[in-house]
């Protein structure tokens, strides 16, 4: 308990030491971007007072242009000299229009615009003024438009005066507010400098705890996996032996099944016999012109002989037979059993995939014995499968020291209860089978000193392992 709580303690220190280091790593972000944003801010009042400085600097420069270039029209009497007048006019309005979009938002910048615009507006009625005076007068310079040309001077003037008045304003704008942006960054990097250093202190600090407690998980960790290892290595022996229980119960099943099988031939043959033998009494003594006594005789006959090879095959498929052993190769007995298997291959159209090692591996059995079972194996993992859809899969490769097949199938697959009686005599799921195939598959593999598994489940397919010792 104590080592549980002194966990969450170190824990919480961790997430303490992170999260107050992500905290403060996150005010300082959001302080840069507060910085940054007034910093472009700043950037476009910049821009703006620049940009009011310029089209102040266009308005006046347009008015002199227009005062310059009449002048010299007086002067020289050459009409080129009044371009610059005639493109005042336009050049000056443009900039009041600008000057009037920036001022929009500012009541007392408007009233001085509204006045400069006045005063404008009053200098080019005296240019105006000037120019009709002097083209009335046959273009002559007298005293009289001398005196309207100083009467305009104090216009010029006021003009020039209010200009620079709101040029200097928006520059002491600018200083201040660059002074007060110069204040607030010094501020702000005090406070990102003690922000950084308390994260990385804090960061440290986690960081140190977290070296601490990962030597201690992995000392943890370290003996969990030797735990796990040897409960893994407990449960494959537990697994080998429930295998190895499973197949002394499917020997000792089927060792008892063959003495219930000779015991019932045994039982049954006898009066059997004596049936046969009291039919062909009856047979010889009566006539044989009764038709209905000699259709009676031949399906007692028949009856008989069923029941004899019944009994027959039981005997066979659990026998321990005699067997011809031979080293023989494993790939040559699949290939062997898949050509007898041919004729029901093409016709349901299955694909066959061989995976066979590149190892050889040879094994003592009887040849013939062997490829009947393999063939019964083989012929159940077809008829399980869809007809041009069906894939069955061998492959052949070392198991310690057994050579192990598996034969897969995409088929129906088995439930549980067709599993546990897949090898009883006489149990099939086929409509025309008689349920000892893989019965006597089992006693071929079982005399040949091997092992069969199966696996399977409904729709998933089912998969047959089988394990002999390796000669070579």
């Amino acid at each position: 308990m104590l080592n549980v709580i002194k966990q969450l303690q170190i824990d919480r220190r961790i997430r303490v030491g992170y999260g107050t280091a992500f905290l403060l790593l996150l005010i300082s972000f959001l302080s840069t971007f507060y910085a940054n944003r007034e910093l472009l801010k700043q950037t476009t009042n910049i821009t703006r007072a620049d940009g009011i400085v310029i089209h102040l600097e266009d308005l006046i420069s347009g008015i002199k242009d227009a005062e310059a270039g009449l002048r010299n029209y007086f002067i020289t009497k050459d009409d080129k000299f009044l371009a610059p007048y005639h493109a005042s006019l336009q050049q000056v309005e443009n900039s009041f229009l600008l000057l009037n979009v920036s001022f929009s938002n500012l009541p007392g910048k408007q009233q001085k615009l509204l006045q400069l615009k006045s005063l404008s507006d009053r200098k080019y009625q005296y240019l105006s003024t000037e120019l009709q005076y002097f083209l009335k007068h046959n273009s002559f310079i007298n005293d009289s438009l001398i005196a309207i040309g100083y009467e305009g001077k104090p216009l010029m003037d006021s003009i020039s005066q209010i200009v620079r008045s709101m040029e200097a304003d928006e520059k002491n704008q600018l200083v201040e507010k660059a002074a007060n942006l110069d204040n607030r960054y010094h501020t702000l990097n005090v406070f990102i400098v003690i922000s950084a250093i308390l994260a990385l202190l804090f960061a440290l600090l986690g960081l140190l705890t977290y070296i601490r407690e990962k030597k201690a998980r992995q000392a943890s960790d370290k003996k969990v996996i030797e735990f796990q290892k040897q409960l893994e290595l407990k449960i494959n022996d537990l697994a080998n032996a429930n295998k190895e229980l499973i197949q002394m119960r499917r020997i000792e099943k089927f060792a008892a099944t063959g003495r219930i099988a000779r015991n019932i031939a045994h039982e049954v043959r006898n009066p059997l016999t004596n049936i046969n033998l009291a039919i062909a009494q009856l047979k010889s003594e009566l006539p044989d012109t009764d038709d209905n006594a000699a259709l009676l005789f031949d399906m007692v006959n028949r009856n008989s002989q069923r029941i004899n090879q019944l009994i027959t095959e039981l005997l066979n498929a659990t026998r321990f037979a005699e067997l011809n052993y031979q080293p023989v190769l494993i790939s040559v007995l699949l290939d062997e059993a898949l050509e007898l298997a041919k004729d029901r291959i093409v016709l349901k159209q299955v694909k066959i995939e061989k995976y066979y090692s590149t190892n050889q591996f040879t094994i003592s059995a009887d040849k013939e014995k062997m490829k009947i079972a393999l063939l019964n194996i083989i012929v159940n993992a077809v008829e399980a499968t869809e007809a041009k859809t069906g894939i069955v899969k061998i492959s052949t490769k070392r198991e310690d020291d057994k050579c192990l097949i598996e034969i897969a199938d995409n088929g129906i697959g088995m439930d549980a209860l067709a599993l546990s009686k897949l090898f009883e005599p006489y149990f099939t799921t086929k409509q025309k089978g008689n349920g000892l195939g893989l019965t006597n598959t089992q006693n071929i593999i079982l005399n040949h000193k091997g092992s069969i598994q199966v696996d399977s489940a409904p729709g998933n397919g089912t998969l047959f392992s089988l394990r002999f010792e390796i000669l070579s």
